[in-house]
């Protein structure tokens, strides 16, 4: 079983094909209304090839590379979360029929998924999933259904994203565990990818396709790639005693003057790959049936901490801040580890750019350099 290989473009269409031919449902990225999605990938040719991405706060757009690069972008507004964690399920629906009701529990049988082009900071952010769903007292089983036996091809990031900043949160850019092959597009007119293993039905995979041995040009020329990522991270975080810094500045003025930007419309929550809130939902039809949905929920809504009487949270400053503190401060005490894994889509896809690096650093107290005498 080969630990590394390099594959061609064509070993890439073989690794899709294989893939498709086990039985899995490959989702992978895509150029798709003007933005890079996951969705449905048949072959190599949905691929994103020569487009990349340009990302500051509250902003995202596509343009073309000077090559043809097939992942050649950052990451764009959807995560892996989407698949796993659906945005909508409904849990069961019930039925008038002559005999009383009949209830329909559970969803159809899960997808048996393929994930291709997972950047090291996704991986972390389904780790850190896993823990929330799977780790616990109670099993997500739904979750559980889609999670196990999902096939994991990673992509070692060949671009910095402008609101990027994984190497602070030790996520990235390069997949060092939770993957089944790790791909890193190397550079050159050829579009060559050095293929690692990371389990043994990985290697056993990588086995089937047709490739050629990596020498250790290429495993040098790949470090190249992804040491040349890491130096040029878009954002930057210091997250030292981050947690402490955060519980001890609830009324520090900053969440005042950043809830005078924030629309509470919970964009943030939406596109970030860690959060996991939800809202069970009713419904009901003319025709006598009734629906229980679970759907995605933020602690930016107002009926997100109601208790009888009222929201606990009634003011934007109080839910940016439950959510700040959370994410980079209160999740270690519940999951063992930071809740942001330095994606950066929160500060992309916030409409007024509001940014989680700059809040966190605007927070901490400025260093004054003592003059010598």
């Amino acid at each position: 079983m080969p630990e590394t290989a390099l594959l061609s473009l064509d070993g890439l269409e073989a690794l899709i094909a294989a893939l498709r031919r086990d039985g899995y449902r490959v989702v992978g990225p895509k150029l798709q209304d003007a933005a890079i999605v996951y969705d449905d990938i048949e072959s190599s040719a949905d691929l994103p090839a020569g487009w990349t991405d340009a990302q500051d706060g509250g902003t995202y757009r596509v343009e073309r590379r000077q090559d043809e690069a097939r992942f050649g972008y950052a990451v764009g507004p959807h995560s892996w979360k989407g698949s796993l964690h659906p945005a909508r399920l409904r849990l069961w629906r019930a039925e008038k029929t002559a005999d009383g009701v009949q209830v329909t529990s559970d969803p159809g049988p899960a997808p048996k998924f393929a994930f291709l082009g997972v950047r090291s900071c996704d991986l972390h952010a389904i780790a850190t999933q896993d823990k929330v769903f799977l780790a616990g007292l109670q099993v997500d089983p739904h979750y559980q259904a889609r999670r196990n036996g999902a096939f994991i091809v990673a992509v070692n990031c060949g671009v910095a994203g402008g609101t990027c900043f994984c190497v602070s949160m030790g996520t990235g850019p390069k997949a060092k565990s939770g993957y089944d092959i790790a791909l890193t597009e190397l550079p050159g007119a050829e579009h060559r990818f050095l293929a690692e293993s990371g389990s043994a039905r990985g290697a056993a995979l990588l086995a089937t396709i047709p490739s050629t041995g990596a020498s250790s040009q290429h495993v040098a020329a790949a470090d190249s790639v992804v040491a040349h990522t890491a130096a040029r991270m878009g954002r930057t975080i210091d997250t030292h005693d981050l947690p402490i810094l955060l519980s001890s500045n609830l009324d520090h003025p900053r969440w005042d003057a950043v809830a005078e930007r924030c629309l509470g419309c919970g964009n943030c929550t939406l596109v970030c790959p860690t959060c996991f809130c939800t809202s069970v939902e009713d419904t009901s039809d003319l025709a006598g049936g009734a629906e229980r949905s679970r759907r995605w929920d933020s602690c930016f809504t107002m009926d997100f901490s109601y208790v009888h009487g009222g929201s606990v949270r009634g003011s934007t400053k109080s839910r940016y801040r439950q959510w700040m503190t959370h994410k980079l401060g209160t999740w270690w005490d519940q999951f063992d580890s930071s809740g942001c894994v330095g994606c950066g889509r929160c500060i992309t896809w916030c409409p007024v750019g509001i940014d989680i690096t700059e809040e966190a650093a605007a927070i901490r107290p400025r260093r004054v350099a003592k003059e010598e005498p």
